[in-house]
């Protein structure tokens, strides 16, 4: 079984990256450019705070899920969700779990790009491709 996971390792680590990247892309598609549609974000406003993470979704999912400046694009997310978490969920209840107040995904979120920050993209990425990381 040792052997079997050390293989599987680093491709698992490329899913990861990968699926996790590709949510965060979803989450910009749905800001920015309504797919999936989402009614709060019916009239959304580019200059607005949403507008902006919006942006920053579309541009880090897709270098997230290409593997192209992976641990740059993994950190500013990581930054990206935590402020998703306190500004978004945190200003709610300051006391609140985030069970309570809604912010699991923004916290889990954080805390898989900070991981993918410092693990690196893994094998199957354009960064694996263009250096030995």
């Amino acid at each position: 079984m040792n052997a079997l996971t050390s293989s599987w390792t680093p491709r698992i680590l490329s899913l990861l990256r990968i699926v996790t990247g590709y949510l965060l892309l979803t989450h910009g598609t749905a800001k920015i450019l309504g797919v999936p549609q989402v009614d709060m974000f019916a009239n959304l406003q580019i200059a607005s705070l949403y507008g902006v993470a919006g942006i920053l979704e579309l541009i880090l999912g897709g270098l997230l899920v290409l593997g192209l400046f992976s641990r740059f694009a993994a950190f500013v997310a990581s930054g990206l969700c935590a402020f998703a978490y306190f500004i978004g969920h945190a200003s709610a209840s300051t006391f609140a779990t985030p069970i309570l107040n809604g912010g699991e995904a923004a916290v889990l979120f954080c805390f898989v790009f900070l991981y993918l920050a410092f693990a690196g993209p893994g094998p199957w990425s354009i960064d694996a491709g263009r250096s030995a990381d």
